[in-house]
């Protein structure tokens, strides 16, 4: 009895110091980076009504926990790439060291942005070149939620050959280039999930907010009620014979097997359910100082462009709402040329740059796959990402955008293009200008000649007496080649926008 009595004190102790620890947010470990110029939050976990000191950079701040959470706020911070120590006081004490302060950047979407350094177009060097103690990354898990959560499981990690590998491309080679052009130490936070649609990762209160988004959580509800394990069960079972006797003919005909059935899953934990990313992979790092976000994504919502139109500016809108950072550098890839990829989602990308405040684009038609959605070559993605936070958020006078179609006039049978970002002056790269088409009210398009006048693109054909629109790469696989003298290219538009 006595023996019992003490393994239940000893739980209970135990269980008492494991309440009372302090323990500071996923976001706040070893090696990891904080945002210059801002007020940065530091929070975690504590025993409610314990006193919570933090010390950093000769600040300190004391504050009492609450319903188990805590948070202190500290000065804004000067760049530094002196390793520093923050101090965390409790009932027990934490050290984070190794703490570097400069420019923090998230980097979400779909699997684009997932694309690991390992599998681009020159993997082996750049892998080897990925050394900077002062380039810091930190991955945040792909898992789902029901409802918002505080915290994530993952650490910050300095940047070498083994932990870029497997880290975010694009993340990386914008990060990289970063740290050339400004020379401070650079944080990437990198969240992003394969094949997931852009309402994934809004919350729940903004598409509640509009019924047109709302019907898209009203869907997925339908469909959780609907859900049956025990028949779920059986069509994978189902569905795996067959495959596992298609694969064996295959084999005794000598031909490749066939690709395997993905498996049916829950779906209230599917990653394409709305909200479920927000609620586990963005609402985490909340309120995370950052300067900014970069964001490659679109692919699973190109059968819904006209949707994506609203749905994608609702989504950087929640997302600095949530922040409370005002409106913070938002920037994103335009989506590669691919068979399957639509021009009215590149369009609705192109829409949300013009409409949208501090966004920009990064247009990538001379860096498509028609054959493959992940195109290898990640370097040239990054790089152009990284021209437009040099612009937008740090003010650098540099080009950062390829043209961008403004207007048109009539002239006799042609009609004279004007764009915005000329970068020095229009070019067509490697010849002739090739992409246009122009048509009159009919809206019958046909092939057009097009050439470069000064600032201005003049397009004309001898099908067409009096145009009204000019389209320029409208098409899945745009052939194109309109280019500024920076070196970046055109996006694809139409002057009849719907």
């Amino acid at each position: 009895m006595k023996r019992f009595l003490f393994i239940i004190v000893a739980l209970l102790v135990a269980s008492a110091v494991s309440r009372a620890a302090v323990k500071p947010h996923a976001l706040f470990t070893d090696n990891a980076v904080l945002q210059r110029g801002e007020w940065i939050n530091v929070w975690g976990t504590a025993k409610d009504y314990e006193d919570i000191t933090v010390t950093f950079a000769g600040q300190k701040r004391t504050t009492t926990a609450r319903f188990g959470q805590w948070k202190v706020t500290l000065r804004p911070l000067k760049a530094s790439a002196e390793p520093q120590t923050m101090v965390i006081q409790g009932e027990n004490t934490v050290e984070i060291k190794n703490i570097l302060v400069g420019e923090v950047w998230i980097a979400s979407g779909q699997s684009n942005m997932q694309w690991p350094l390992s599998q681009t177009s020159n993997a082996t060097q750049d892998i080897a070149a990925a050394k900077d103690p002062q380039l810091r990354l930190f991955s945040v898990p792909r898992v789902t939620a029901e409802t918002p959560q505080r915290d994530v499981d993952a650490a910050w990690q300095t940047c070498t050959p083994e932990t870029a590998t497997g880290f975010s491309a694009v993340a990386y080679f914008f990060g990289r280039d970063l740290r050339k052009a400004l020379g401070v130490p650079v944080g990437m936070i990198h969240t992003s999930w394969g094949g997931t649609p852009a309402e994934a990762w809004t919350s729940k209160e903004v598409l509640e907010a509009k019924p047109m988004f709302k019907s898209l959580i009203d869907t997925w509800e339908l469909k959780i009620a609907k859900h049956d394990p025990a028949k779920m069960a059986e069509r994978n079972k189902v569905a795996a014979a067959k495959y596992k006797e298609a694969a064996a003919k295959a084999k005794a005909d000598g031909k490749p097997a066939p690709r395997a059935p993905r498996p049916e899953t829950d779906p209230a934990k599917d990653p394409h359910r709305p909200t479920v990313l927000y609620n586990a992979m963005i609402h985490p790092l909340l309120p995370f100082a950052i300067k900014g976000a970069i964001w490659y994504q679109g692919e699973s919502n190109n059968s819904r462009a006209m949707e994506y139109r609203a749905l994608f500016p609702a989504m950087i809108k929640c997302w600095r709402d949530n922040w409370k950072l005002g409106n913070f550098p938002f920037l994103f890839v335009q989506i590669a040329p691919h068979n399957n990829m639509t021009p009215e989602l590149r369009e609705a990308q192109l829409l949300t740059s013009q409409r949208c405040p501090n966004t920009a684009m990064a247009v990538i038609t001379d860096h498509g796959d028609a054959a493959d959605i992940h195109p290898r070559q990640k370097e040239p993605v990054g790089a152009r990402l990284a021209l437009a936070a040099r612009a937008l958020a740090y003010g650098d006078r540099i080009e950062y955008s390829g043209p961008v179609y403004r207007s048109l006039r009539l002239r006799g049978n042609e009609l004279v293009l004007s764009f915005r970002n000329i970068g020095g002056g229009l070019v067509a790269k490697g010849g002739d200008l090739k992409g246009f088409t122009i048509a009159g009210a009919d809206k019958n398009f046909v092939s057009a000649a097009a050439r470069i006048e000064g600032d201005k693109v003049v397009v004309s054909s001898p099908q067409v007496a009096l145009p009204v629109a000019v389209r320029y790469g409208w098409s899945n696989v745009p052939d194109v080649n309109l280019f500024n003298k920076a070196g970046l290219p055109a996006s694809p538009f139409r002057t009849d926008v719907e």
